[in-house]
């Protein structure tokens, strides 16, 4: 168990206001626009953390990682806007299914995964629609 420091609790404050997915660098901007001093090295460190501990979901997009607070305690996945960035977790029983069976199949164990799919929510696509 890590211990509570200053900048955990502020890393950890600003992800329980925020819904969205944010990269490191906007976690900072947005901690430093707040008045919070915490190095950027340190949001690194507190994001890889929570990370470990399953309070913080990752989401890997064009080659960037971007954080956010988990909603679910259990393994889910993502379904995430491309547009507005609205993201949906669900759990998969058929996914865990597959997973589990392809690793089997090819001798693999203690596989861990993450899934997201990427479209346009019913808002962004009725607008692009217009």
């Amino acid at each position: 168990m890590q211990r509570m420091t200053r900048q955990r609790l502020a890393v950890l404050g600003l992800l329980d206001r925020q819904s969205d997915f944010r990269s490191a660098q906007q976690i900072h901007d947005d901690l430093e626009e707040r008045g919070a001093r915490v190095a950027l090295a340190t949001v690194y460190r507190t994001l890889q953390s929570l990370v470990e501990s399953g309070q913080v979901d990752t989401l890997r997009h064009d080659g960037e990682i971007s954080y956010r607070k988990c909603r679910r305690a259990v393994h889910h996945h993502h379904l995430v806007c491309r547009n507005c960035g609205l993201t949906v977790e669900f759990e998969g029983d058929v996914v865990e299914r597959w997973a589990h069976d392809l690793a089997a199949a090819n001798g693999f164990v203690q596989v861990e995964h993450t899934l997201e799919f990427f479209g346009l929510c019913a808002r962004c696509a009725a607008e692009d629609a217009s």
